[in-house]
């Protein structure tokens, strides 16, 4: 009986100092550029691996955020079912500004939200997230009539230059042309007045991410060896 009561002791002393890691890990909200990039990688690990931790999923947590969010990254991602941003990195309520549209695609709704979230939220990092296998890219790349508002997807993509000099010199060539969306919306981004003010007191950054359907896995896209590789030189409006 002893015996059984001490490991009872020992058993219990285990899991609340081990609530106390995870939930002290929880609470530190990143608060660079650097940090809030490393949490998503870590994130994105932690998925791919099946070591989910499921942070900021409970009722305490609903309670914590009931009156104030303090996000610490923007996702924008396309909107495919099979790219939830907080599940893909083990995120949980607060700690990620969600942006999803078809594609990706950024306009001037999404460019408000993101400097509303910059600005007034005190986010640091700007995360845009295409992904392989895209509908709307391939859509673009297909051709033909689209009905409805589809067209307006379609024609967003046709009209970026990164789109434009993929097909005139590599063809239709989708990964290229899904990664030449996401580098086309990083650009947008760090053009706004806002977000450049930002980036230049080092407080913010903008990258572009891949996230690959087949395996689960999250990419930082090297933006200079790929306008390298595609041998770009585009001038920005």
């Amino acid at each position: 009986m002893l015996r059984f009561f001490l490991f009872s002791i020992v058993l219990v002393a285990f899991h609340l100092s081990l609530g106390c890691r995870f939930s002290g890990d929880e609470d530190k909200r990143p608060g660079t550029p650097e940090a809030a990039l490393a949490a998503l990688l870590d994130g994105n690990q932690r998925f791919l691996s099946g070591a989910l931790r499921h942070p900021h999923q409970t009722q305490q947590r609903v309670h914590e955020t009931e009156h104030a969010q303090h996000p610490f990254a923007v996702v924008v991602s396309c909107s495919d079912s099979r790219v939830p941003p907080e599940i893909i990195f083990d995120e949980g309520l607060g700690d990620l500004f969600v942006i999803r549209t078809a594609g990706n695609l950024i306009g001037d709704l999404e460019l408000g939200s993101i400097e509303y979230a910059v600005e007034h939220l005190g986010v640091s990092l700007v995360v845009v997230l295409g992904h392989t296998e895209c509908g709307a890219v391939k859509a673009f790349l297909a051709g033909g009539e689209c009905h409805g508002h589809i067209r307006q997807i379609v024609e967003a993509l046709m009209q970026e230059q990164e789109e434009q000099q993929i097909l005139q010199h590599e063809g239709k060539n989708l990964m290229a042309c899904i990664e030449g969306n996401v580098v086309h919306g990083v650009a947008q981004i760090r053009q706004q007045p806002i977000i450049a003010e930002k980036m230049a007191q080092k407080q913010v950054n903008v990258v572009p991410m891949i996230y690959d359907v087949h395996s689960g896995k999250v990419t930082v896209l090297n933006e200079t060896a790929w306008l390298e590789q595609h041998a770009f030189s585009i001038t920005r409006q």
